[in-house]
């Protein structure tokens, strides 16, 4: 077995050691709800971009109604979560261009293998890669990774891959990626990008993935009350 797919499995094990196994939404979203949703996750927080989901998503019964909403309607109900100009145009393009292909439900993407679905989605304007394989991912229960910043930044710093951008990243790493580990490994490295291997000093020293980890500037930074006789160790290495 390539070399790389048994530290991806040791390193979902550990993630999962250090947070658990994450847990999963039951049902399944539908495709096309995934789609909007990840749109409208783009550049901002999870809490933003949930809140500009529902407020889309009680304002119509059905998604394809959007179809006779003004584009600035849109934009005005998803404010909260930025960019709003920007994703209320791919938001009301996607519709219309999904109505045009009678398939609003995307069923056309439940027949294509991974490489193919992935194109497919990415034809239409404001779905990058990342959104596409979150359709995979989280819709489709496909084994596919999506790489955001925090996927990117870790999987770099450890050494799976070695690539300047997440769409990059994404591709290297679903080349060698082992069966069954996509959602916990994404969640979990999102997880630890955000509390631990963060941009800008990492928290190394309570990282499970620090005897593993290749980061040439690994930050070890063990404080101990100076009343108990201990010192400050600042180690980078």
């Amino acid at each position: 077995m390539n070399e790389k797919k048994v530290l991806l499995k040791k390193i979902n094990r550990l993630l999962i050691k250090q947070f658990g196994i994450p847990k999963r939404q039951s049902p399944l979203p539908k495709p096309i709800d995934t789609l909007i949703a990840t749109i409208l996750s783009q550049n901002t927080n999870d809490n933003n971009s949930y809140r500009a989901y529902i407020q889309l998503k009680n304002y119509v019964k059905k998604w394809e109604e959007l179809k006779s909403i003004k584009r600035s309607t849109i934009e005005k109900l998803i404010r909260i979560g930025g960019l709003a100009k920007q994703k209320s145009v791919a938001i009301k393009n996607l519709i219309n261009q999904l109505s045009i292909n009678n398939d609003l439900q995307l069923n056309l993407v439940n027949k294509l293998n991974n490489e193919e679905a992935i194109d497919y989605l990415t034809k239409f304007d404001g779905v990058g890669v990342k959104t596409a394989s979150c359709v995979l991912l989280f819709s489709l229960d496909r084994n596919v990774c999506p790489a955001d910043t925090h996927v990117h930044r870790t999987l770099n710093r450890i050494g799976i891959v070695n690539e300047k951008t997440p769409d990059k990243t994404f591709f290297t790493l679903n080349k060698i990626l082992p069966d069954g580990i996509a959602h916990s490994l994404h969640t979990n490295l999102i997880r630890l990008g955000r509390e631990i291997c963060k941009p800008t000093k990492p928290l190394c020293s309570i990282c499970s993935l620090k005897k593993i980890c290749q980061y040439s500037d690994k930050n070890f930074d063990i404080k101990i009350n100076s009343t108990q006789k201990s010192f400050m160790l600042l180690d980078n290495v």
